[in-house]
């Protein structure tokens, strides 16, 4: 219910390009988040979710967030995980887009799940190195051995809370960090504090599910009031943020 009500304010305060008046953010919308152009990755990014459709694997799973919504239990059929709890295919083409759009080289991504964002974030481009992290040790093991038979090189895995994996990353900077897990308040706020010592000016943080609960509409909240934070764009399901010094403190809703 929360997030029924949370989608219809969102239409009645959202835009599209036309309420935009930042070049950088108009450049941003019309050509990333509406660009119609047909990608072959695509087909490959329809062809994965169709085999996690008809997968008859079973995992265990260990939750470290706040769960899924729809799926209690702890062993989970793979095919009813995508359908409930992964990123849709909509998003996932979102994903390659920005990524192909800001070339983004260094890419982290907190939540593995089954690896279709992963997928998106791989195929975007050849040459990024992409670090994912998952709590669950089955559906990070499940998601790096359908990577191996896709033969996709530039992702590693890495299994292991997000509170003690953040603190051991070598990385100094990074392009671009996806938080897809740990759907809480206060973690994901922690989690944000805690990677802005990796950002610099062109870097861009993505939110999932910023509507997904009271909580996390008020993380959400928190992060665009931030003093490092400069330009953020609501598209409801996803939460763009950017840390430009060149931008002005505004804040978007944009319908995709």
């Amino acid at each position: 219910m929360y997030q029924a009500i949370a989608y219809i304010k969102f239409l009645f305060a959202s835009t599209n390009q036309h309420g935009v008046h930042s070049p950088f953010i108009f450049d941003f919308v019309t050509k990333c988040l509406y660009n119609k152009d047909k990608y072959n990755a695509y087909n490959k990014l329809n062809n994965y979710r169709n085999i996690l459709r008809h997968s008859d694997t079973v995992l265990e799973i260990t939750d470290l967030g706040e769960g899924s919504k729809v799926l209690y239990s702890k062993k989970r059929r793979v095919a009813k995980m995508i359908r409930n709890s992964s990123s849709t295919v909509k998003e996932s083409k979102l994903l390659f887009r920005v990524i192909q759009y800001f070339s983004s080289k260094t890419i982290l991504e907190l939540g593995t799940s089954l690896g279709m964002g992963t997928y998106a974030l791989a195929l975007a481009n050849n040459d990024a190195n992409i670090l994912s992290i998952e709590g669950c040790p089955n559906t990070s093991d499940f998601a790096k051995s359908k990577f191996e038979q896709l033969e996709i090189k530039n992702v590693t895995f890495v299994k292991g809370d997000f509170t003690s994996i953040i603190p051991s990353l070598r990385e100094n900077k990074f392009d671009f960090i996806f938080f897809d897990g740990h759907h809480n308040k206060d973690a994901t706020i922690k989690y944000f504090e805690s990677l802005l010592s990796k950002v610099h000016n062109e870097t861009v943080f993505v939110f999932d599910d910023i509507y997904w609960s009271e909580g996390m509409s008020e993380a959400w909240a928190y992060i665009k009031a931030h003093t490092a934070v400069t330009v953020t764009v609501d598209c409801f399901h996803l939460g763009f943020v950017f840390f430009r010094k060149e931008q002005g403190k505004e804040h978007f809703k944009i319908r995709v």
